[in-house]
């Protein structure tokens, strides 16, 4: 039997929120990036409840995708970001908007890196 009573604490859903991340990968067979690069900067943008939640999700998302993630840098929502003074172009915003409606990890750009 479930209890409904009046006094059971009730879970509450906290809000999903678009993180924007910065991903350095390294090398792994098969991971699509260009010959002779040592590695890639992904700029991402992940939907979670915090921004441990995104990364966690965007790091799982990345390994089945045969990359290999090495570092994570967080910049914060798109509310923090602007407190901070970035500029977020329209561009931007509507990937953000895509990544919470489809509760999803965009990357946006993937810069490789070379010797």
């Amino acid at each position: 039997m479930t209890d409904t009573s009046p006094d059971t604490p009730k879970k509450k859903k906290r809000p999903q929120e678009v993180y924007t991340l910065l991903v350095e990968v390294g090398r792994h067979d098969g991971d699509g990036l260009p010959e002779g690069a040592t590695g890639a900067a992904l700029m991402c943008y992940a939907s979670g409840v915090d921004e441990a939640e995104a990364v966690r999700e965007t790091v799982a998302i990345l390994k089945q995708a045969d990359l290999a993630p090495l570092d994570v840098t967080g910049y914060g929502t798109l509310e923090e970001r602007l407190a901070d003074g970035h500029e977020v172009p329209d561009e931007e915003r509507e990937l953000m908007a895509r990544a919470l409606a489809e509760n999803s990890v965009i990357v946006a750009q993937m810069t490789p890196f070379f010797d």
